[in-house]
């Protein structure tokens, strides 16, 4: 069976506006750790637009966390920033429990020690790389923050990769697919019977929001599980750890990974919907495969839910998620990377 799975690069436009709501969350929860905050951010052509609603003890100027944001990720043009933010209205101020209707998916596997499917961790392994190479190496100054990696596998075998990434008008294309080539594909994987493929369409110059726009939420299945796996129609990013589909999710991997970690499964997937107003998931379903009985599915939901809290406020509690975390999910996925507490066992 062929799987396809894509990741970007820490620049890649809609994953910019991913760090930039993040950043804001963050600098949020450093300075009052009871912040409610839900935002929106949008770039594009030399504008930053951020909209959504906050409620905070404390009064941050937005713009500059969205400049500083932009430039951490190495654009150096002029973005103008536009800033509509309210404080939440008064009827969902009294909300108790979800703000809205959501439904959450938690994935684990025991294919890698990451406990997500192989090809979403290649396709992470490349792009961060790809990123770690632009910041630490000199010679590759010509490479821009704007890239992203489509790996495509049969089983564990892998059959094609396409590296597109941004670089200056003075590198010809050929020259830096050798480079791509020779730097980042083949320390991770070789290139003996994989078909890869460097900015097929030619020079990848232009790019960030000088080429398109992007938008915070847009790239879920890199965040997630690659498309892979269910994952919601809701975004992570500028969101403050108290709405549902922001613990909710990071709880249900929590849980997921643990029954694989404990050897009760090897596969577990974990769905709970919250509806408006109710602080308890109105359904909460887990089911996995293995380790004993291959192949088939083995329900663990009265487990899961005699052993953990899947409330919002539970999960804050357990997990300590109020805490400045967020900027460094805005990246290679929320999953699967040391120094998250819904990723320890």
């Amino acid at each position: 069976m062929f799987k396809a799975v894509e990741s970007v690069m820490a620049g890649q436009p809609d994953k910019t506006c991913d760090r930039i709501a993040d950043a804001i969350v963050d600098e949020y929860l450093r300075r009052d750790p009871d912040s409610r905050v839900d935002l929106k951010v949008m770039g594009c052509h030399g504008m930053i637009m951020i909209g959504g609603e906050v409620r905070s003890t404390v009064d941050l100027d937005l713009s500059v966390l969205a400049k500083r944001a932009y430039v951490a990720l190495g654009y150096t043009d002029e973005a103008e920033v536009f800033v509509n933010v309210e404080q939440p209205s008064e009827e969902r101020q009294s909300v108790h429990g979800a703000a809205d209707l959501i439904v959450v998916n938690g994935y684990a596997t025991r294919e890698t020690r990451e406990f997500l499917p192989l090809p979403l961790v290649y396709a992470h392994a490349f792009a961060r790389r790809l990123d770690d190479v632009r910041h630490a190496d000199p010679t590759f100054h010509w490479m821009g923050p704007d890239g992203k990696v489509q790996v495509v596998m049969e089983g564990k075998k892998m059959t094609d990769v396409t590296v597109l990434v941004q670089h200056a008008g003075d590198i010809s294309p050929q020259d830096a697919q050798a480079r791509i080539l020779e730097r980042i594909v083949e320390p991770v994987t070789g290139t003996d019977g994989v078909k890869i493929l460097v900015n097929p369409a030619g020079s990848f110059i232009v790019g960030g929001f000088q080429a398109v726009a992007g938008a915070s939420g847009n790239k879920c299945h890199v965040d997630f599980y690659g498309g892979l796996i269910p994952h919601g129609d809701h975004t992570l990013s500028g969101k403050d750890p108290s709405k549902a589909e922001r613990s909710g999710a990071y709880m249900a991997r929590f849980v997921a990974k643990q029954l694989v970690a404990q050897g009760l499964a090897d596969t577990v997937l974990i769905t709970a919907a919250y509806t408006l107003g109710r602080p308890d998931p109105l359904m909460l379903t887990a089911r996995g495969t293995g380790p004993k009985s291959r192949g088939v599915f083995m329900d663990f939901t009265n487990l899961v839910k005699q052993q953990y809290d899947f409330r919002p406020e539970a999960v804050v509690e357990r997990l300590n998620l109020k805490r400045p975390l967020y900027e460094a999910t805005a990246a290679y996925g929320h999953f699967g990377r040391e120094g998250f507490p819904w990723e320890e066992n």
